[in-house]
């Protein structure tokens, strides 16, 4: 029950009383009206004194009522001010979700465009590796044509400069010193006196062979010590060791040598790349 209620409740009770005696005063009247004015005096008195008390009371609960309603209206806009600073927080809170969400979707989107174009890096870089061999293979080619054509020029070379020389006197000379070699127990054979000079021991693979199984690239060159008419030895170790034959080294990069082969292979045995050259290692056959 409120404080008002409690104070309609007591007011109730005095008026209830006044009018209590006010009837037991017309009651008594009729027997000792003097006596009954002066006890009902009394009564209003009592009553009034009560009725005032009572009044007092109901002040006294007002004045109660209302530092309990000016308490509560405090607390209401203290609670108010909590809850707007609670809402302002919740606020900023689902704001800064809502940018770490971003965040992540951007995230997600950036690692996914990554992931593309590292896959199509990659895919650019087996395309590009392809090329490359393809690009190599057609240097060895063209290595195997330029000695080739260095191999005819040479030999053209060799035969301008012999129909040039091609006189009388030195014929005569290279008649006189042929006679003398022979007399002397030497062949006057030049192919077998030029380039003779003992290679450097070395060994290498063979890393590419022209269709015709005439001209080989190796993987050794002038790095390695060898220069042009080295001689070189043939092999094969597997399945099983097994002889091929002999090349001759027309042309010298700094890594690699491009070797044609002495007469034909052994047996005609067609040229592989992975074969081993050496200058070491001699045939069993």
């Amino acid at each position: 029950m409120t404080y008002v209620g409690k104070i309609l409740v007591i007011v109730i009770m005095a008026f209830s009383l006044i009018f209590l005696g006010i009837s037991t005063v017309v009651f008594q009247t009729s027997r000792n009206w003097r006596t009954a004015a002066e006890e009902q005096k009394t009564k209003v008195s009592q009553l009034t004194a009560k009725l005032n008390d009572a009044q007092a009371e109901v002040q006294a609960k007002q004045k109660d009522l209302e530092n309990e309603k000016g308490k509560y209206e405090a607390l209401a806009k203290d609670l108010s001010g909590k809850i707007q600073s609670q809402d302002a927080q919740i606020a900023s809170v689902e704001q800064q979700i809502g940018q770490a969400r971003n965040d992540v979707q951007k995230a997600q989107m950036n690692a996914n465009t990554a992931l593309v174009e590292a896959e199509s890096r990659r895919k650019e870089t087996f395309d590009l590796r392809e090329k490359k061999a393809a690009v190599e293979k057609q240097a060895n080619d063209f290595k195997l044509k330029q000695a080739e054509l260095n191999d005819r020029i040479r030999e053209l070379e060799r035969f301008l400069e012999t129909a040039t020389k091609n006189n009388t006197d030195l014929r005569e000379r290279v008649a006189k010193f042929s006679a003398l070699l022979r007399q002397n127990g030497l062949s006057d054979d030049i192919s077998q006196i030029k380039g003779k000079e003992s290679p450097p021991p070395v060994t290498g693979e063979v890393v590419q062979v022209d269709p015709s199984n005439r001209r080989v690239v190796i993987s050794i060159g002038s790095n390695d010590g060898l220069l042009e008419g080295h001689e070189l030895y043939l092999m094969r170790t597997t399945p099983r060791p097994e002889y091929l034959g002999k090349i001759t080294i027309i042309n010298v990069d700094v890594n690699q040598s491009v070797g044609r082969v002495n007469g034909t292979t052994y047996q005609g045995k067609k040229i592989k790349e992975g074969d081993i050259v050496s200058s070491t290692i001699k045939p069993r056959i």
